[in-house]
């Protein structure tokens, strides 16, 4: 499967997003719904990556943009996983109201 996986990635091959393009993309979701409502999630399994931010170590490049483009340090805490732990708590408490 892997090899079948490499010999289409090798094929069609693309281009890295940077991370301009996706604080472009958090820039749209934040417009849309608000700050509240978006955050990040990372996936480092060896497939694709964004220019700019191939690995753990170069997620602050993110955080840079974000402060670069006007975000406050309160609304890249939310991005970050403030906004997903408030949800979490949300949910155990509908879940323990419920009795599950």
């Amino acid at each position: 499967m892997e090899d079948e996986y490499m010999d289409i990635y090798e094929k069609y091959p693309s281009e890295k997003a940077t991370v301009q393009e996706l604080v472009d993309h958090i820039d749209y979701v934040v417009n849309l719904i608000g700050v509240d409502h978006v955050g990040i999630g990372t996936d480092f399994d060896g497939g694709g990556s964004i220019e700019g931010c191939d690995d753990v170590s170069e997620l602050p490049n993110i955080t840079e943009e974000l402060f670069r483009r006007g975000y406050s340090e309160k609304d890249i805490q939310k991005i970050w996983g403030a906004n997903i732990m408030r949800v979490f708590r949300k949910v155990v408490e509908v879940a323990r109201s419920v009795g599950a």
